[in-house]
């Protein structure tokens, strides 16, 4: 029997690659208020860990695992694009040659800390979910969502700000703003849970799916066992 995927699913990995890719571009701005200093990406990149959650209540970690790696490379393709479109001669009329330098020539770095604080983050996040599943016998769905999101947020938030912006933002900086950034970003997941338990008992129903993740493969790389 040939492996399938639903709709919904599909959908959802959609709104995940799109997520991943808006957030890769929007953190190259910086955003102040007040004494607050978080990257753009904080308005969606929240989104792809409700996601995670999503799937990986309703379908189980193998189908995260799937849409983690198809998130990883829909990202790593859309880099490869930008640096061609970077490398390509502007034309000499055209005047926003440096300003589009800036953005998609700082890409390459951001993306490559993004990727490997992504991978881990969301691996991370799918698997606390799978196993508090487990654990819980199903029980408790909202201390699951953000404790694995609080786990998972933490670990791309380490990763990430060093990797991307170490020597371009002062030390202490960035260390207000990794602890910022996970503080904001498990209280959005905290925020938005009412609209998150909605949507996952709505798909529960339609896709009469509820999987607990009982011998299986944690093996990140066997992506074909979906």
């Amino acid at each position: 029997m040939k492996a399938t995927v639903s709709l919904s699913f599909m959908l959802l990995g959609v709104v995940f690659c799109a997520c991943l890719v808006a957030s890769n571009l929007l953190e190259t701005k910086i955003l102040q208020f007040g004494p607050v200093t978080i990257t753009a990406g904080f308005l969606v990149f929240p989104i792809s860990y409700i996601i995670n959650d999503c799937i990986a209540e309703v379908w189980g970690f193998r189908k995260a695992r799937l849409i983690i790696w198809l998130g990883f490379a829909v990202n790593f393709a859309m880099v490869a694009l930008f640096q061609l479109a970077v490398a390509l001669p502007a034309a000499p009329f055209w005047e926003g040659d440096a300003a589009f330098r800036f953005i998609f020539g700082l890409a390459p770095r951001i993306a490559a800390a993004s990727l490997a604080a992504f991978l881990l983050g969301s691996f991370l996040n799918a698997y606390v979910m799978s196993r508090m599943k487990i654990a819980s016998r199903g029980k408790h769905f909202s201390a699951r969502a953000v404790l694995s999101t609080l786990a998972g947020e933490s670990a791309d938030s380490l990763i990430f700000f060093p990797l991307a912006f170490g020597g371009l933002v002062p030390a202490q900086e960035l260390i207000k703003m990794m602890a910022i950034q996970i503080f904001a970003k498990t209280a959005y997941e905290i925020v938005v849970l009412p609209v998150t338990i909605r949507v996952v008992n709505f798909l529960k129903k339609i896709e009469e799916s509820d999987a607990y993740d009982t011998d299986i493969s944690y093996n990140i790389l066997k992506i074909r066992e979906i």
